[in-house]
């Protein structure tokens, strides 16, 4: 089923359906994402399916495949990091259920009127799927010694003071 990702869907009326929505989202669509993006070109594309597990726990199982323009803070060159997402969230409605949670699962806590926007999920995915350093692959690490000179070496000892204080006395 397709339907406008950007419009808010009721997640108990979705589960009891057994609800699939797959489409594609572009990443300028996303602001908070693009925040953390050298440019916004691109599209992700997701899936994500409503319904019930064997023991009863109500989930939204998400995919998310997306390739994101993110600048490596080695080189500073730009590179498309590939991401791709698979996350079961169980839907809970305080936070005290998430104990309750079978293995497997990430909570997912339900607003009071229990409906989510399909777009803002799949944006706060990708958000948690950003590397903290962007570094592409294959990239190489920059290594290079810098010569220390003896009076700054002798600055540097942390027992200087002692020794110069040690001096003066003798």
């Amino acid at each position: 089923m397709t339907v406008e990702s950007s419009t808010a869907v009721d997640v108990w009326r979705m589960v009891s359906a057994r609800r699939v929505f797959e489409g594609e989202l572009p990443l300028a669509a996303m602001p908070r994402l693009c925040e953390a993006l050298l440019d916004a070109e691109g599209i992700a594309r997701y899936r994500m399916e409503f319904g019930r597990d064997a023991l009863g726990v109500a989930y939204v199982a998400l995919q998310v495949e997306a390739e994101l323009p993110l600048q490596c803070q080695r080189s500073l060159q730009r590179f498309l990091l590939p991401i791709t997402l698979r996350e079961n969230l169980g839907l809970i409605r305080e936070e005290a259920d998430e104990a309750a949670l079978p293995p497997g699962y990430e909570p997912l806590l339900l607003p009071a009127d229990a409906r989510i926007v399909p777009a803002e999920l799949v944006e706060d995915e990708l958000i948690l799927a950003l590397p903290v350093v962007a570094v592409a692959p294959g990239s190489e690490a920059v290594a290079h010694d810098w010569p220390v000179s003896a009076p700054e070496a002798a600055a540097s000892h942390p027992f200087a003071a002692l020794a110069a204080l040690k001096q003066g006395k003798e």
